[in-house]
């Protein structure tokens, strides 16, 4: 009798219920086949969702980021201050400076005499972005990028800064952002490394880059960046050496994984997991890496529009347009450092000379994801760690001059992955030393960023010695002006 009500009162008897439940496994199946992670439940230790999914809909698929590592001034590039060419020479204002900090190399200076930029400024595009007269390429994409004028940071000496941007906090041992991203996102190619590195060196004054940078920190060591070089082998150790071939290297893999994961059995330390998928990563690696390196198929177009460097390994038009070959091989966070930018004197000189360093090759690669149809799905951005002081640092002539660090204001771009284009976000004052309308911490930035890869920065968390962290600790927030 209770059988019978059940199956007239519902509709539905044991072929329905059982046809149906197959229908649900076999989704649950594919499920698990498309998202490996989906059924691991949160690898934090939370209610969180698992990790390879996102929160929400993204922006974004996968980010490339041009450090300008050494600060470039703001005054030389994209915040235009004509005033402060009418007042050179003169002492910045005590009701501006506000008795705000200094660094140890301008303590001493008994004046802080105001000083303009050199260079004309140009405006460009449908909005009228002003654009300094040495970065005319950039220029030309004027409607393809915003440009925030408003950045600003705690750190005023360059480590700390560049690690704040990089980690979220000013001292080491911190998952860099593309470890964060790794490891939420994982990798859309499993032959290559969701977060790679490709370091150039300009001819200006130049500051150190470590490892630390692209450091997974106190997540696991897959996440790590992996750092590409400019000799011959792109990744130390690719190729097998002499008398080893891919049969052998695949039977040495094999037995080496039975060895680890024996002592797995025994430790239960999870690192050795890591470190087996290390391996078979960059097993590999050894086909895929030098497919994606050889430019030597690269039409004559492309060549041209990033500058013939892009053929000469290790310089920035190379890295850039390796950048892009690995975002489009579907390569999730792609980091290039460029050494160069710290101008405290001979400014004019040495930022003209790295400004056309890199100036042809960034705009190149926006140009290039556009063409591509990959720009919408591919967040670029431009920038360096701090800004450079209105005043000139040392001994002010009428063509030569340096600027000190300046924490409170500078300037970056971004473009493609969901940000408005043709837009300028925030102001600085006249003298372009204060922020006047819409700052933007870089605390905001790192979460902007996360929110447009389709994160929810204050639920991407990783528990360890007791708390949980997150790329912005306990800051930041969405800049949803930028956002299309």
């Amino acid at each position: 009798m209770e059988k019978e009500f059940f199956e007239n009162r519902l509709n539905i008897n044991r072929r329905h219920f059982l046809g149906k439940t197959a229908l649900g496994l076999g989704s649950a199946a594919l499920g698990s086949l498309l998202l490996p992670d989906l059924f691991k439940g949160g690898q934090n230790d939370s209610d969180e969702l698992p990790l390879g999914i996102k929160h929400f809909a993204s922006k974004a698929k996968r980010i490339i980021m041009l450090t300008q590592n050494g600060a470039p001034s703001q005054l030389e590039s994209f915040d235009y201050k004509p005033l402060l060419n009418k007042m050179f020479n003169e002492d910045l204002p005590d009701s501006i400076r506000k008795g705000q900090r200094v660094t140890g190399m301008t303590s001493n200076q008994e004046r802080f005499p105001l000083v303009g930029s050199k260079f004309k400024f140009q405006q460009y595009g449908k909005a009228g972005t002003w654009v300094s007269e040495i970065f005319p390429h950039i220029g030309e994409i004027a409607d393809d990028i915003c440009v925030i004028k408003t950045m600003h940071t705690e750190a005023i000496n360059h480590d700390p800064a560049l690690t704040f941007i990089q980690t979220g906090a000013q001292q080491g041992n911190r998952p860099s952002m593309g470890a964060w991203m790794s490891y939420g996102l994982g990798s859309e190619n499993q032959n290559l490394p969701a977060y790679c590195v490709l370091l150039s060196r300009g001819k200006g004054n130049g500051q150190g880059v470590y490892s630390k940078l692209w450091s997974n920190g106190f997540l696991d060591s897959i996440h790590q960046g992996v750092q590409f070089s400019a000799s011959e082998d792109p990744i130390l150790y690719l190729n097998n050496p002499d008398g080893i071939d891919m049969k052998s290297r695949r039977t040495m893999l094999d037995h080496l994984a039975a060895l680890n994961e024996q002592g797995y059995q025994e430790f239960g330390d999870p690192e050795i997991h890591t470190k087996i998928k290390q391996y078979e990563m960059a097993y590999r690696m050894q086909t895929a890496v030098p497919e994606v390196t050889d430019m030597s198929k690269e039409p004559d177009h492309i060549i041209k529009m990033y500058g013939s460097d892009c053929m000469i390994p290790g310089t920035y038009a190379a890295n850039c347009l390796l950048a892009r070959k690995l975002s489009e091989s579907g390569v999730r966070f792609v980091q290039l450092y460029h050494q160069g930018w710290d101008q405290h004197g001979n400014l004019p000189n040495e930022m003209a000379i790295q400004a056309k360093d890199v100036d042809q090759a960034s705009a190149a690669l926006i140009k290039d994801l556009k063409q591509r149809g990959l720009l919408d799905e591919t967040l670029v951005i431009w920038g360096g760690e701090f800004g450079r002081t209105n005043y000139c640092q040392g001994k002010l002539t009428e063509d030569n001059y340096g600027r000190d660090h300046h924490p409170r204001c500078f300037s970056i771009w971004m473009a493609g992955g969901g940000v408005k284009s043709g837009i300028t976000h925030g102001e600085t004052d006249e003298f372009g030393y204060n922020i006047i309308k819409d700052p933007v911490h870089v605390h905001d930035l790192q979460a902007t960023i996360l929110h447009l890869m389709g994160i929810n920065h204050e639920k991407l968390t990783y528990k360890y010695l007791g708390r949980r962290f997150r790329l912005t600790d306990v800051h930041g927030h969405v800049v949803n002006d930028i956002i299309a």
